[in-house]
């Protein structure tokens, strides 16, 4: 399903809320209570489709993140995840979370910044009755800084790409977990220049130096898709991709011995991505 990354539309779809009034009586729902009535309130927002055996509709609803095959290779890569603590950082509509706990994950802390995103995951977690999960409404860093960590893995899903500090963010892993998941966009200078529908979007590759580890970045704007009402990417108007070898690189440079990467696909219509499993050392 890979014509969507985790966060991001590949078309802007125009499709409005479920409630289009403007008075107050118009919040309520007069039909027969149920989960579908529950994810219309997200009606034209939704980026994840429901589980195929749920018989739940979500619209747009173009991405199969809650059956995931890059979330089963992650937890093939760590050896399991069950009785595993799991940070999840990004966790969009909730379906990777799901993912984790019917995996077997002991407890799984996912934090979401964006609101309506965070509130779509609360309303996922009661359609499935999601026990092991907890979301959070904040900004990811700022909780690692203060996170004293002792998690078993970070799990990173469509959220370094939308960072205003990628490599901070990055630096930043390895006192929470030994072992880290991540799917992102990536930097290719030959493929977004030659691809009209991105090349507006970027600006010149440029160079910085994290703990004595030199990158480069190029700063994105998300230009058309702050239009739509399910935008769920950065929090600011542009954000900063990383070189793909600045990625394998930096982590390398943390610390993590282990690096492998599935799912490779430079030919993304929303740019080059790839996923990433690392462990800081050569055991699951």
């Amino acid at each position: 399903m890979f014509g969507f990354g985790k966060r991001k539309p590949t078309v802007a779809p125009t499709a409005p809320a479920v409630a289009t009034g403007t008075g107050i009586l118009d919040a309520y729902c007069m039909k027969k209570p149920g989960p579908q009535q529950v994810l219309d309130i997200f009606r034209g927002e939704w980026s994840s489709a429901m589980p195929s055996a749920s018989g739940l509709e979500t619209t747009p609803g173009p991405a199969g993140l809650f059956e995931d095959p890059r979330v089963t290779w992650a937890v093939s890569q760590c050896g399991g995840v069950i009785g595993r603590r799991i940070l999840e950082l990004g966790p969009l509509e909730g379906g990777h979370s799901h993912m984790l706990e019917k995996a077997g994950a002991d407890e799984v802390l996912a934090i979401e910044a964006n609101v309506r995103s965070f509130l779509k995951c609360l309303c996922v977690k009661e359609i499935f009755g999601l026990s092991k999960v907890h979301f959070l409404l904040g900004d990811c860093v700022a909780f690692m800084d203060q996170d004293a960590g002792g998690w078993d893995m970070v799990f990173a899903s469509g959220i370094l790409y939308h960072m205003k500090e990628p490599a901070r963010f990055l630096s930043l892993l390895p006192r929470m977990a030994p072992r880290i998941f991540l799917w992102t966009h990536y930097f290719d200078e030959s493929i977004i220049r030659g691809t009209p529908a991105l090349e507006h979007k970027f600006g010149k590759v440029e160079e910085a130096t994290i703990g004595g580890f030199r990158y480069q970045f190029v700063e994105q704007s998300y230009k058309e898709s702050l239009g739509w009402s399910g935008f769920c990417g950065g929090s600011a108007e542009t954000s900063l991709w990383l070189t793909r070898d600045s990625i394998l690189g930096l982590l390398g440079h943390l610390g993590y011995r282990t690096i492998e990467v599935s799912f490779e696909t430079p030919d993304h219509p929303n740019g080059p991505a790839f996923c990433v499993y690392a462990a800081a050392t050569s055991a699951a």
